[in-house]
Parts: structure tokens; sequence; C-alpha cells
């Protein structure tokens, strides 16, 4: 990787063609203008996020790619990446290797869907320009050791399947309710289950009674999170994020005219009759709706202090993780880089029961650090995040978040209050321009400290990790008081002392049925979709979306 100083229109070349004789690709393309409005609406909705015309991004660059190879490869890549990887496909091995991540299919697109996509394709021409090497690779030498710990896992359950095609289950988080056994599990598509004798019993219908709620496309939409009152038992509360799409109802956070509204992220109160009944039956009230320019990095997160009591400032406050929205890639850098002043790319805390919020429906705890500054935002905890997917609290009580990066740093953030955590000019600890290429980060400035940055407890280079997730803190065997945490796509394990002043990461495996096992051979597919859960004896679990299947730590 330290050599890749070739540049991305030869390396895209390299990887795109398989014959060395001159060909004429794209003639049988359509230049229907109708049907190239319509591949512009179904690009702009389902490939924008991780595709565009100018450099490479998640995926790489498409302007020219339809002169480049043929029509009937592109089509029958988009519906299905994984076939082509199975099959050894060079340019799709290749590409896995250069991105690191496997693109999703789509098998739901109609011929003539696939067929209007290329045609917009065709009308970028030119082909990708070059830019003086690769500047992100081999940013951290140091790589991470295995630390040859293997843990065993046990099949726990199985989620039912809600798609025909993996992901078969979108579960993001499992969770106790407080004080309880009851164990808490959510799938995107649908709602959240309750793993009674460890088969799920639908507690919420989210779709039935959200029927604007949609769960495509991306991997992160639908009921991205859910998080049940510390005091439930008694008051019946829980809270749930969702999206619909961009125009539903009047939002109340939103952004510059000149940037579309792809979806909104909408956070629900639910009020249960009977805390102890099976199935959820109550009334409900949203709290708040967010417009989102993409279908990636909304309300990943919500969550309340666990380790907080009922005489403490922080009881009952809810915690809420949310992301830029992806208006960074929109070159809308600065929604997110909004010196405190807005909500993007932030972590907040909210007052449920309180009525001091923009519209009324919740209160702005006094504890925040911006609560009463003028010209900030009351809501905010601390901000500068790209994807702040998970937020939670380490064996001393100190407040950390994952943070998935752009192109090539994973972070871990010990949280300080009122502090910037960097993005959108900085990934990792690197500086990087956001009017820019994405992919390329530079040494910090001399002039850094004026930025007041706050940079990551742990940082990761994607030549270990593309998207991390985080875990939990485990509570006994060879890992005890280590936090373990993941990488969403290969499932590649991890885990560090988070109390510590620099925590070193190392690696860990796990055996199924006596046999050692990667994770991509436990759910039978290149991507594991990995996500963790906690019951409430603090037992830590395994999840992957691909199957729906749910495993304990042994």
């Amino acid at each position: 990787m330290k050599n890749a100083h070739i540049t991305s229109a030869l390396s895209l070349l390299f990887i795109l063609s398989c014959t060395p004789e001159k060909k004429e690709f794209g003639v049988e393309i359509s230049t229907d203008a109708s049907q190239i409005l319509k591949g512009r609406t179904l690009f702009e909705k389902h490939c924008s996020t991780c595709h565009n015309f100018n450099e490479d991004a998640i995926g790489p660059n498409l302007s020219g790619l339809t002169r480049q190879i043929e029509t009937e490869w592109i089509s029958n890549f988009i519906k299905n990446p994984a076939a082509a990887i199975e099959a050894k496909d060079p340019r799709a091995v290749e590409l896995l290797a250069k991105y690191k991540s496997q693109m999703p299919g789509f098998p739901d697109f109609a011929d003539q869907d696939i067929d209007a996509i290329v045609s917009y394709m065709h009308t970028f021409e030119t082909l990708p320009i070059p830019i003086s090497g690769d500047t992100t690779s081999n940013l951290i030498p140091d790589k991470i050791q295995d630390s040859g710990i293997r843990l065993e896992l046990e099949f726990f359950a199985q989620l039912p399947a809600s798609d025909s095609v993996p992901a078969l289950a979108k579960m993001t988080k499992m969770e106790p309710i407080p004080g309880t056994d009851r164990l808490m599990i959510n799938d995107q598509r649908v709602g959240i289950y309750e793993l009674v004798d460890q088969k799920p019993v639908l507690y919420l219908d989210l779709k039935a009674s959200r029927p604007d709620m949609v769960s495509k496309p991306g991997w992160a939409t639908g009921v991205g999170s859910f998080a049940f009152h510390p005091d439930f038992q008694k008051n019946g509360l829980f809270y749930t994020s969702h999206t619909e799409p961009g125009g539903t109802q009047p939002s109340d956070f939103g952004y510059t005219d000149s940037l579309g509204v792809f979806m909104q992220w909408v956070l629900t109160e639910w009020k249960a009759e009977d805390p102890g009944a099976p199935t959820f039956k109550g009334t409900d009230r949203e709290i708040l709706r967010i417009d989102n320019a993409s279908q990636a990095h909304g309300m990943q997160e919500l969550t309340f202090n666990p380790n907080s009591k009922k005489a403490e400032s922080d009881f009952g406050l809810l915690y809420i993780g949310y992301g830029d929205g992806g208006t960074a890639e929109k070159r809308f850098a600065a929604i997110s880089n909004h010196k405190g002043a807005g909500i993007y790319s932030s972590i907040l805390r909210i007052d449920p029961a309180g009525k001091d919020g923009v519209n009324g429906e919740y209160g702005i705890p006094k504890i925040n650090p911006f609560a009463a500054v003028a010209g900030k935002a009351g809501e905010i905890v601390a901000y500068g995040f790209r994807n702040p997917n998970r937020i939670f609290w380490d064996v001393k009580g100190q407040i950390h978040a994952t943070d998935i990066g752009q192109h090539s740093i994973e972070e871990i953030n010990r949280i300080q209050e009122g502090k910037f955590y960097g993005w959108p000019i900085r990934e990792g600890a690197f500086a990087i321009n956001p009017f820019g290429s994405f992919r390329a980060l530079y040494p910090l400035p001399g002039d850094d400290a004026k930025f007041g940055v706050t940079y990551p407890l742990i940082q990761l280079e994607h030549d270990e990790t593309v998207a991390v997730i985080g875990g939990y803190t485990m509570p006994s065997g060879p890992l005890k008081g280590k936090f373990v945490f993941g990488d969403i796509p290969s499932g590649r394990l991890f885990f560090a002392d988070l109390s510590e002043a620099e925590p070193v990461v190392k690696t860990w495996g796990v055996t199924f049925e006596g046999k050692e096992v990667s994770m991509q051979t436990l759910v039978n597919h290149d991507r594991v979709d990995l996500k963790f859960g906690i019951d409430a004896e603090k037992n830590v679990y395994i999840m992957s979306k691909t199957e729906g299947k749910i495993f304990r730590i042994k």
C-alpha cells in the first residue's frame, strides 16, 4: 500500500479492465432523456452515498466507467455483487481489495431500473482526474497484534427474516429493560422484539404504527435505535428513532434550501399502559424530527446513562448520537462544521420530560455545556463526529463513542463535554480538506491548537477496520474488564482497556462447536454486518444481520 503512487485513473483502469484489446463500450446504452432522468433519481436515492463522478469515495469514481467495461458486467454487478465476488471475478475481487467493503446488491431492481441507472452513468464521459498519489495508506505504521485469545460462541436466538436476501434481519441493538431480565432487540424493518426463552416475540410493530417508515435504501435506515427509560417499570416510557421520506412532515431541524432532504429521522416517545405486558399497548408522541440529506449518518444511537441514579442530575436524560447526514460528502461542510451552533455531527442530550426545546416537546438539561450559551445549540454534549453510532460508558463511568470514518480512520473517542472532535476538518489525528479529496489526509498544521480539536482515544486505519462498531465491557473470562468492539463488514474483533490513558488494541477470535472459525464463515457470507448485545447478567452477545442470528459469548 505504501507504494500506491499511481494515478486514480490508472488504478481504476487496472481494476476494471480485463482484456488488453481496444473495444468500444456502451454503444448499446440508451440516451433517452426520460430514462436518464429516471436513472438520475434512482442513482441519487440508492447510490450517491458511496459513489460520485468526481473522485473515488466509499466506492469508485464512476465517471467514464460505461466506456471502459461491458454494460452487461455493470448491470449484473449492480444487481448481485456478491455473486461476482464468489465467482472470483477479477474486477470484483480487485474492487473488494481496494475499497475494503462489499457493495450491497440490489436484487429488487427491475431490469429497466438498472438500465436507467446505466443510462445516467453513461452521461459522464470524463475519465477520473489523476491525483498526486495515495496519501491515505500506512498512516499508522504499527499494526494491531493478535492476542491469541479465542472465546467460544453458542447459538442463542434467530430473528424472523424480514427480507428474502441478506441482510435477512436488520438488528442493531439488544439490551435488557432496566431493572429486569427482559431482553429486547430491534429489526430495522419491523420494530422491537422481546426474546422470551430465546424466541422472538414482537413487542412493538413500529412499521404498523408508523406506516410512513422506510427501511431502504441503506444499512442504517428504518428503526435505528431504541432505549427504555431507567424507570420504565414505573412510568412505562421508552424511545425509538426511525426514518421517513424527506418532506413527510415539517422538521424541527433542517439546513439550507439548496440541499435536498432525502429522509427525516423521527424520535418518538412511547408510554406503555402496562409496563409488564408482553406486547405494547399505550400512547405515543413525536418528540423530534430532523432532516437528513442522505440515507446515511442519522440518528443511530439512543441511550441513557446506565450508571445514573435517581438523585443524580443525569438520570432520565436521553443521549442521542446524530451524524452529519451525509452533508459533508455532498460538499456542504458547514452543516457539520457548525462550531456548536447546530445539532448535526453531535452527541445530544435532552430531557424528554421538559418543554423548553425548539418545539416544546422536550427540554434542554441545565447540565449541558451550551444550555445557556447564546448562539449555541443547548442540546449538544459534544460535536465534530461523522457518524457517532454507539455511545457507552467504561468501568469508571466515563462516556465514550465510536465514530465511523470516511476513507481512512475509525475512531473511539473519550467524550469531554463541550469539546469539538474534528469532523469535517479532521479524520482521526489527521487534517482533511472537506472541499477537496476525501481520500487525501495530511499532517496536522503547525497552528493546530487554534482549531480546538479533541483527538481520538483510539484510531484505527482502514487496513484494520473500515466501519467500527462499539460493543460492551466483558464481565468475566480472559477479557474481563476489557471493552470489545469490531468491524461491521468483516466481523473482525478487537478489545482494549478504555480506562487506560493510551489503550492498546489487540484482536481476538471465536470458536464455535469447538472449532476456530472466522465470523464470515460463521454467518456464511463475506459481509458479517456485525453488532453486539448484552443481557441483564452482563453476558455479551455477537449478532449478525446477514442471517439474523445471535450468538452468546460463553
